[in-house]
């Protein structure tokens, strides 16, 4: 019996289910279901640049030419563009690696070719275990079916961001300091040189579970949700406050907080022609969406969602329950840019700005996991005009999409480090 309750949630949480029939009203015309680009794009060059990259969750580009990469169970390594893998880097502080839990990102500092920093986001375990990598019903199936009394008793980790020197042989970190707690998914370095970064609903810190719940709402404390579902944390590059963030003046939130209400934003980017950060939000069972994120904005979750919950996880054998009260709409929520049903699990996310290749130029890419494919969008402002799926001969999950100073894209795939260029 275990065997089967660990089955059904290690479907839930990679959301692999395929029965995602509802079909949800937009707000807004073409916040969904884009049409095709007019003009498809040429293929592209797929070129192999490495192998054997497991768990491979983010890319660095060093000024040498090597590759940094983060593996989701705890290791960094320098990937040479032959396709020799090194490492693992030393150094890396103890990670957790558990669910949808462990080492993340990795962002170069603007000047890193003079200080050799780095920024990067992990899960650590509590104090006095291991570091390891656990069984997902640890962290999910044995946490939402726990009273909410109990749960609070239960230290299963905390999600930190960190910054770190890179030796220069790039083989060791070096005076490791952490910089914020609560927040593991995606670092973005904003203009103003302030780090933006994303972190995952924490479900287990209040009254929810992994994909929400029904009949429920939480206007008699709207802190809880501030405080716990996934949010945005906007500091300075020594972990410190900065003195414009908007919720400085309440006291009961973090003053670290920039904006909150998401679920589980597992990428990020700066839109070049603004300055925004843009964030994918990898909803539950459908409901997968593109927020465009902004100072003290709430973006909903889990009260409102185009999503459901998963059908895996409903004993009664229910499909496309509903998350809370069922609302897609809110007059105090913002509304998604775009937004994907059925899912496509997406992660990792660029606007593309190279002049390799000139028709990409300015369009938005997305890589997608249970939708195996490279999602091309065209913009047209804060719009999504026309939607391509590229890659998609390869059925293979696509974890990460970013450029590369050569205008080349970059992607992990699987266990794989690619490189896209025209053919």
């Amino acid at each position: 019996m275990k065997t089967a309750v660990t089955l059904v949630v290690v479907a839930a949480v990679v959301a692999t289910i395929t029965a995602q029939t509802h079909n949800p009203t937009p707000a807004s015309s073409g916040q969904t279901k884009a049409p095709a680009p007019s003009k498809p794009s040429a293929p592209a060059n797929v070129q192999t640049i490495a192998t054997g990259l497991t768990g491979a969750w983010a890319v660095a580009f060093l000024p040498d030419g090597n590759f940094l990469v983060t593996q989701n169970a705890g290791t960094m390594r320098v990937v040479r563009p032959d396709g020799v893998v090194l490492g693992p880097v030393a150094g890396v502080p103890g990670v957790k690696a558990i669910g949808a839990q462990g080492l993340h990102d990795v962002v170069l500092d603007p000047d890193f070719a003079r200080n050799r920093t780095l920024y990067f986001t992990y899960f650590a375990p509590p104090k006095g275990e291991a570091p390891g990598s656990w069984p997902v019903e640890f962290f999910y199936e044995r946490v939402w079916t726990r009273p909410f009394t109990e749960r609070r008793t239960m230290d299963l980790g905390t999600e930190r961001v960190a910054r770190a020197r890179l030796s220069a042989d790039n083989l060791k970190l070096e005076n490791v300091e952490d910089l914020a707690d609560g927040v593991e998914r995606r670092i973005v370095i904003a203009r103003d040189g302030t780090l933006l970064i994303t972190g995952a609903d924490r479900f287990r810190f209040y009254d929810s579970d992994l994909d929400g719940i029904e009949n429920r709402d939480f206007t008699d404390n709207p802190d809880i949700r501030r405080n716990f579902t996934g949010r945005v944390l906007r500091i300075n590059k020594d972990g410190s406050i900065p003195k414009d963030n908007p919720w400085l003046s309440r006291a009961t939130v973090p003053a670290a907080t920039f904006a909150h209400g998401l679920k589980d934003p597992e990428g990020a980017t700066l839109n070049p022609q603004t300055g925004e950060l843009w964030a994918i939000d990898h909803g539950p069972q459908g409901g997968d969406e593109i927020n465009i994120i902004r100072a003290g904005k709430d973006y909903g979750w889990p009260e409102v969602t185009y999503g459901t919950q998963y059908d895996a996880r409903q004993a009664d054998g229910r499909k496309n329950v509903r998350v809370g009260k069922a609302l897609t709409a809110r007059a105090d929520v913002e509304q998604p840019a775009y937004f994907w049903v059925p899912s496509i699990a997406p992660s990792g996310m660029m606007f593309y700005t190279g002049d390799l290749f000139p028709a990409w130029k300015g369009n938005l890419f997305i890589g997608a996991m249970l939708g195996q494919a490279l999602v091309r969008l065209e913009i047209k402002g804060e719009r999504v005009v026309s939607e391509e799926r590229l890659l998609t001969e390869r059925k293979a999950r696509i974890r990460e999409v970013r450029q590369g100073p050569d205008g080349a894209i970059y992607l992990l795939s699987g266990a794989d480090l690619l490189k896209l260029t025209p053919k």
